[in-house]
């Protein structure tokens, strides 16, 4: 599975040690696109993009194999978070009903599985086979302080800005909110790769003698991370032929709009959670939450910037305010996060706590 350290470990099963469905799926991809829009052809699609989006995550573990921590944990997320931009701009295309609150939607969702769904899961795992799981909270703290501020300016402040009614930012306001957005985004990611890049490491001798992998070379590095470019390029167009299929799913069981963006976070943030769920269990919670911490920060710093630039040049409006219920439960996971983090240590308790919010987040948003 490619958010496990299994496949790695495996003998060279092919030139350069990338696994045969890696590089047959995106082909697959490729031919399937010039299939008919029917039911057949678009379960088709759906499936060769699920395949795909594995396929781009496992290449990016590749590379993070090869870089190391933490630079292995930004590979994944940006990979992800490039997968994640390309459903939400290909969707805002298409113009279809919700269209203008679809990156809200997905964006509130991310935060949501990551923080609550991934971390719980992780937690609660990590809790049950090794009680305690120790981890750097210098790193963490400056992760949550990050993601708090740009979940506020980008999700938060627009209901109570004046110059514009409801939930919308004018477009200087978002072009603001897009610059801060990436300039944040890029001071994590300077902070996590050079200038403090200890604070996101946790290393236990004990835990490292239990990890091994099977050692990259830089042919294999070379061909995951072109293979990767390759299989991102097809999932944008697959995105791109699916995005009215989701959609008129979501409405054939008359189901909320959000849950578009619900099912978009999910679909590929899900390779990423098994990661972090195999982090967890083997007692590396520091990569868990780096997974966690980072994707969601990605999710904001990478995709405000490109959906703001789609909207402004295609003069498309971007709801980005959220509902008082949502507030509410944002407001609630960070509270609790912060919690969760100050001790620089975890048990299960914590993960039942953030698995709760997690599923009142999906009950109140299928039932409002």
């Amino acid at each position: 599975m490619p958010g496990s350290s299994t496949p790695l470990a495996h003998p060279l099963r092919r030139p350069f040690g990338l696994p045969a469905w890696t590089v047959i799926v995106p082909l697959l991809g490729l031919v399937a696109l010039t299939l008919g829009s029917g039911g057949l052809f678009s379960a088709i699609k759906l499936a060769l993009l699920g395949a795909a989006i594995m396929a781009a995550v496992y290449h990016a573990e590749v590379l993070a194999h090869y870089l190391g921590e933490p630079f292995g944990t930004l590979v994944l997320a940006l990979a992800v978070t490039v997968i994640e931009v390309s459903l939400i701009v290909s969707i805002m295309l298409s113009e279809g009903a919700g269209a203008q609150a679809l990156a809200r939607d997905t964006l509130i969702a991310a935060i949501m599985i990551t923080v609550n769904g991934i971390m719980g899961l992780c937690l609660l795992a990590g809790g049950r086979r090794h009680h305690k799981q120790n981890f750097t909270r210098s790193g963490v703290s400056a992760g949550l302080a990050m993601l708090a501020t740009l979940s506020v300016l980008t999700l938060i402040l627009p209901n109570y800005t004046v110059s514009e009614r409801g939930p919308f930012y004018t477009d200087a306001q978002l072009i603001f909110v897009a610059v801060v957005s990436l300039a944040v985004y890029a001071t994590f990611v300077v902070a996590q790769t050079i200038r403090h890049r200890e604070d996101f490491l946790h290393v236990d001798p004990a835990v490292k003698k239990a990890v091994t992998h099977a050692p990259v070379v830089r042919s294999q590095a070379l061909a995951a991370g072109l293979s990767m470019v390759v299989t991102l390029v097809v999932v944008v167009l697959l995105a791109k032929k699916l995005s009215p299929v989701i959609e008129s799913g979501v409405a054939a069981i008359g189901a909320p709009q959000a849950l578009v963006g619900i099912i978009i976070a999910a679909l590929v943030l899900a390779p990423e959670g098994f990661a972090a769920l195999a982090a967890a269990r083997r007692n590396a919670v520091q990569t868990s939450i780096n997974l966690a911490i980072g994707s969601a920060l990605a999710s904001i710093g990478l995709t405000i910037p490109a959906v703001a630039v789609a909207s402004l040049a295609m003069g498309l409006e971007l709801e980005l305010g959220l509902s008082m219920r949502s507030t509410v439960l944002l407001a609630l996971t960070l509270l609790v996060a912060t919690l969760t983090f100050a001790q620089g240590r975890t048990t299960f308790v914590q993960g039942v706590i953030h698995l709760v919010i997690f599923a009142s987040y999906l009950f109140l948003t299928i039932f409002p």
